[in-house]
């Protein structure tokens, strides 16, 4: 099921009621299967949490874009994470607004760094994403780098290389 929020609707924090926080923990665990050292919560693709009235946990996951071959394997991932909680689920997933970088944690960044991907850069007060001097290698830290290709081994990763150190890595791209 694809389902629709209004354009303004934005990330929730996890919820306060006992229960759904249980419950947005246990799917906020989920991890990335393209990206394992982040969570669906790291990532910002956990969009909401609710208990219909039949007690079935409804979760609300925006993929990283509507291609994207992982939903299926999330969706699943998902479901067996609150089955464990004692909980039925399904997942709905949400394709508006699209899903951006900027709703990336910045836990979620550091992760990526600390993994050998560069992370997206955050835009500021929403608007289009700064220009830098260049993107720092996540190895030796420097500047300067260059974009070997702009396809990398997923839709959402450029391959470069960092010209101080010589070793290529993973960017992020910012959408």
């Amino acid at each position: 099921m694809v389902t629709t929020i209004s354009p303004d609707f934005v990330a929730r924090p996890r919820p306060a009621e006992p229960e759904l926080g249980a419950l947005w923990d246990a799917a906020a665990a989920v991890t990335d299967p393209e990206l394992p050292v982040l969570t669906i919560a790291d990532l910002g693709m956990l969009r909401g949490v609710r208990i219909e009235d039949d007690g079935t946990a409804v979760v609300q996951l925006t993929p990283t874009y509507s291609g994207c071959p992982a939903v299926e394997a999330l969706r699943a991932d998902i479901v067996a994470a609150l089955a464990a909680v004692g909980r039925p689920a399904r997942v709905e997933v949400v394709l508006a607004p699209a899903w951006t970088t900027d709703w990336m944690s910045g836990a979620g960044r550091a992760k990526l760094e600390a993994y050998g991907i560069a992370p997206p850069r955050p835009r500021a007060d929403g608007g289009p994403v700064a220009l830098g001097l260049g993107v720092r290698c996540p190895r030796c830290r420097s500047l300067h780098t260059r974009e070997l290709s702009r396809f990398g081994s997923t839709s959402c990763k450029a391959l470069w290389q960092c010209q101080a150190c010589g070793e290529p890595f993973d960017r992020f791209k910012e959408l």
